[in-house]
């Protein structure tokens, strides 16, 4: 005689509680057998929405991207167990890359899935990836303008994503490696605008005994294992040795920086809002931003304040190293002229450092 399968495990318990708190349900501590990041602060806004309404029609909608494999399979069956607790709908949308041989089957699969879960509306969009910034990138942009679209079109107020406390890591990881800068390092968002990554504090391991625990059967994408893919090295090798030679815990470790690093960047973010408010004028010609002020204050401020400057009036970002070049006319003047940069041109002038558009460059 087969054992009877549990009703609730602690995978199971650990992704629906994720799952509850990012949903605006009873508050709860992540689970005590993994270090975690705190998830999402805040219930979603169910806008003119009825939240508590008894009718099906008037629940807010909320909608999981739904690839089929364990980590956005567990996100949905914790989904289509919590969100009619929080007086929320809940759906599915599941975008096929056509990358491969079999993905449309792959995605038939998926949406066969969700609906067996309850979940509805189940949306499938097959996308084009055009290969602009290398296969990773493209994909990715294919696949957010489609899960922005199918939010518009059903109306849901939040898309949830699967990403895990192991992808935390390996983007800060990969940040790291890249030099790149503390919004990077700071690793991804629990939440961002439409999305909700609720199982940041869970761990790869966790949703995979939850989709055993719960009897599903997720898909394995073979592009999870192709190592011609910068992150599937990461977590195949670089993550794996460090926890050899560093010891456990390294995964949990690089989360919690990411956490940490995203507290101090969004402090220094608003201080420079707040900051840029009273020092900036702007002028039909452009902006401009006091020397004296940008001098008397920290690099880390300074910069924002010169990054926040030009993006806010020309909508452009400048790198590290332009900001750097902008900001030794402050610190480091010697009389020298304009700066030319893509789309702007800079220049210290009666005590100011001016920002205006420059019709000789190309954004």
């Amino acid at each position: 005689m087969q054992p009877t399968r549990p009703r609730l495990t602690p995978p199971i318990a650990d992704v629906r509680r994720a799952v509850r708190a990012s949903l605006g349900g009873s508050s709860s501590s992540p689970s005590p057998r993994v270090e975690t990041v705190p998830t999402p602060d805040g219930g979603l806004d169910t806008g003119a929405r009825a939240p508590y309404s008894t009718r099906e029609s008037d629940r807010a909608l909320v909608l999981v991207a739904l690839s089929g494999g364990p980590d956005s399979l567990a996100l949905a069956a914790a989904t289509a167990f919590e969100a009619p607790r929080a007086a929320l709908r809940a759906g599915a949308v599941i975008v096929d890359h056509n990358l491969q041989p079999g993905s449309a089957d792959a995605a038939a699969t998926a949406a066969r899935q969700a609906r067996a879960l309850g979940l509805d509306p189940v949306l499938v969009r097959t996308v084009v990836v055009d290969g602009s910034g290398g296969p990773e990138a493209a994909a990715r942009t294919a696949r957010y303008a489609a899960l922005e679209a199918a939010a518009a079109e059903s109306g849901a107020i939040a898309v949830l994503l699967g990403h895990t406390l192991d992808d935390q890591a390996e983007t800060v990881l990969l940040g790291l490696a890249r030099g790149s800068g503390a919004v990077s390092l700071s690793g991804m968002r629990a939440r961002a605008g439409l999305y909700r990554r609720p199982m940041l504090g869970i761990r790869r391991e966790q949703t995979e005994r939850f989709c055993a625990d719960s009897g599903l059967e997720p898909w394995t994408d073979p592009q999870n294992s192709d190592e011609a893919y910068t992150r599937v090295r990461v977590r195949a090798t670089v993550l794996p040795v460090l926890e050899r030679e560093l010891g456990p815990g390294i995964a949990e470790a690089l989360a919690r920086t990411a956490e940490q690093l995203r507290e101090d960047s969004d402090a220094l973010d608003h201080f420079a809002e707040e900051m840029a408010e009273e020092l900036a004028d702007i002028a039909e010609a452009g902006i401009s931003l006091p020397v004296s002020a940008l001098e008397a204050n920290p690099a880390a401020l300074r910069q924002r304040l010169i990054r926040l400057a030009v993006a806010s009036e020309f909508h452009l970002t400048l790198s590290r190293a332009q900001t750097l070049e902008v900001g030794r006319l402050v610190t480091d003047w010697h009389g020298q002229g304009p700066l030319d940069l893509p789309g702007i041109r800079v220049e210290r002038r009666a005590g100011l450092l001016v920002f205006s558009a420059n019709p000789h460059t190309r954004s």
